[in-house]
This record gives C-alpha cells, structure tokens and sequence, in this order.
C-alpha cells in the first residue's frame, strides 16, 4: 500500500462522477488545483459534515482556481442521491473498484471490538497546477478539516500572485 508523500506527482486517474460522467486529474493540469477528499461512505454522520463544510465553502475554492472532489466506493446513484439530498456543491467520483484509494494509499485495514475490516481512512490531498501533491493528509478529523484545507489552499496560491 502506498503512502504519498509532499512533492509526488499525484497518481493520475479516471472514474465516473454523481452524473455518469468521466472525471479525469489530466482535465485540470495547469489551469486547477485539485482537492482530492477520500471518505468512507455517503449520507453518514462525518461524511455529511465534511461535504457540507466544503460546500459552504465551494466559492472561496473556486476562487483560488481549486476543484473539490470527494471519492469514496458508492456508485454513482449514491452519490447523486447524497448531493440531491444535501444540495451539495462538491464532484463525488465513484471508486467502485477501490482503484483510486489504493493508489492514494487510502484502503486501509482497521481493528474495531476486534474485528479487522478493510475501509477507507478519510485522507485529503491538495493536488497543484503541476499535478504534484502539495499537501498529504492521512487520517483526517472531519471537524473543521475544510475550512484548515482551504487556507492551505490560500497559502499555495500566494507565491504565484506575487509574481504577476
């Protein structure tokens, strides 16, 4: 299983959004940042506040030229009922084949009352213009997480207008 680190090119992909249509990380080389959210499953508690908080939150990204998308292995189905139910404002791409997440080292296993299953750990990582992962976050506290997400953003942003 790999664990990304600061500086990697991040590993390219390409799956199917809430609306059946093809999402790819090439789409957005050298014109977009890309917030790739990692979460375990649609319309649960941590999961609702996150992409609620990012959707609060949808304009400030977009204004620092960042797309927010939140993978998890619902189908697509899912995630369009997730975002009709929330009126969301985030792409929820549909990693059916686990695919995506363990690429992004996410699919990881768990002990819980000792009993070992594979789930996702909701990771986070801020993808640059470059296609180079600016920020790796593993394990992430869903609490608050957008909002220190888009000042990491922010800070990406700030040596490039200096130069304009």
């Amino acid at each position: 299983m790999p664990v990304l680190k600061k500086q990697q090119a991040a590993p390219i992909f390409r799956a199917l959004n809430q609306n059946r249509q093809w999402f790819s990380l090439t789409d957005y080389a050298g014109t977009k940042n890309v917030v790739l959210y990692f979460y375990p499953k649609d319309d649960t508690p941590g999961c609702t506040v996150e992409a609620n908080d990012f959707t609060r939150l949808a304009e400030e990204f977009a204004a620092c030229d960042t797309v927010v998308v939140g993978v998890s292995k619902d189908t697509c189905e899912s995630h369009a009922a997730f975002i009709e139910k929330y009126a969301l404002n985030v792409v929820l791409l549909a990693d059916t084949t686990g695919e995506i997440c363990e690429n992004y080292g996410v699919w990881r296993e768990r002990e819980k009352d000792g009993v070992k299953s594979m789930k996702i750990f909701r990771s986070t990582f801020i993808i640059d213009k470059q296609g180079l992962l600016a920020d790796v976050d593993y394990d992430v506290n869903h609490e608050g997480h957008a909002h220190a997400v888009l000042e990491k953003v922010k800070n990406l942003n700030k040596p490039e207008s200096m130069h304009a």
